[in-house]
């Protein structure tokens, strides 16, 4: 594809391929695939939003680097290696502007379209911005710090994560999701965590009804989780410390391992394992194949052998 080299105002910088990368600074860009193809460029105080609406500014483009830039058109970064993207803005009308890329670097920027994120590759996120509507699905290989989002289905069937400092307002989140941490979040979402599959969670706030149902191998330490039914048809569940507030229904039909440091409303039917709490209101035992125990231990101490 041929370029306007008029736009390019300097070659300064060494990019992520070791070539030196092309700087376009200062341009607003309104045409369908404007930098389309590219290969090592810095777009430093870029428009891309205009009259003529165009798509995909930098579809299948490699070694690119954006500073400062705005996004006010669609699917800019589809097909993507070696993306670095700071202190930008992606508006409501940058819809699913991130697919299908790898090796991609998001600090200090605004992602407010929906869909904003699918199935990349080595992805990591740091002081950013996020309101997008399923934002992350099929993501493998995910690391964020210090973000914050409001999101629907945020990150489902999502795989390898690492999430610290992440605050997150929605519903539906981290659904099918496998092989994740998360340290130090807090999170408002109803039906977070269902089907997922491997993860821990370490000094967290969860606060939404019917929490984790059907997850294989969840491990809670020294969260708080808050909100009704939490807990039910789990496998390998496992609970260290944990307050949990507003909870009622809890553990039904679950294989579990728990240590709950405050008083419980009530729990129903776990299938297996034992619960240590210092009090429960109402311990609901009326299927036959309900074999958990439940030890009441005013100190929060569980029996150990």
């Amino acid at each position: 594809m041929e370029r306007d080299l008029s736009i390019i105002t300097a070659i300064t910088q060494k990019g992520a391929m070791g070539s030196m990368r092309k700087t376009i600074e200062n341009h607003t860009f309104d045409e369908e695939r404007a930098l389309y193809g590219s290969e090592g460029i810095l777009a430093k105080r870029c428009r891309f939003d205009g009259p003529a609406d165009g798509e995909s500014a930098f579809k299948e483009s490699t070694d690119i680097r954006i500073e400062d830039c705005y996004f006010n058109l669609r699917y800019p970064f589809w097909h993507d290696r070696h993306l670095e993207i700071c202190d930008s803005e992606m508006t409501e009308a940058c819809r699913a502007p991130l697919w299908y890329s790898e090796h991609i670097a998001v600090t200090n920027t605004k992602i407010h379209g929906i869909k904003a994120m699918r199935e990349c590759h080595d992805v990591a996120m740091e002081h950013c911005d996020i309101v997008s509507p399923e934002f992350g699905w099929s993501v493998r290989t995910i690391r964020m710090r210090e973000c914050t989002a409001e999101s629907e289905y945020f990150l489902m069937r999502a795989g390898d994560m690492d999430l610290s400092n992440v605050t997150l307002r929605g519903k539906y989140s981290f659904q099918y999701i496998e092989d994740a941490v998360f340290d130090n979040c807090r999170f408002d979402t109803k039906d977070a965590f269902w089907h997922a599959k491997n993860v821990t969670v370490r000094d967290s706030v969860i606060k939404g009804e019917y929490l984790a149902w059907y997850s294989e191998g969840l491990t809670l330490v020294h969260c708080r989780i808050i909100g009704t039914q939490p807990f039910c048809y789990c496998k390998g569940l496992k609970l260290v410390d944990c307050e949990m507030i507003d909870a009622d229904l809890c553990f039904e039909k679950s294989e579990v391992e728990a240590v709950v440091t405050t008083p419980v409303i009530s729990i129903k039917n776990p299938l297996a394992g034992t619960i240590t709490v210092p009090a429960v209101g109402q311990q609901i035992m009326d299927d036959p194949h309900a074999k958990g125990r439940i030890l009441i231990r005013p100190d929060g101490k569980c029996f150990c052998a």
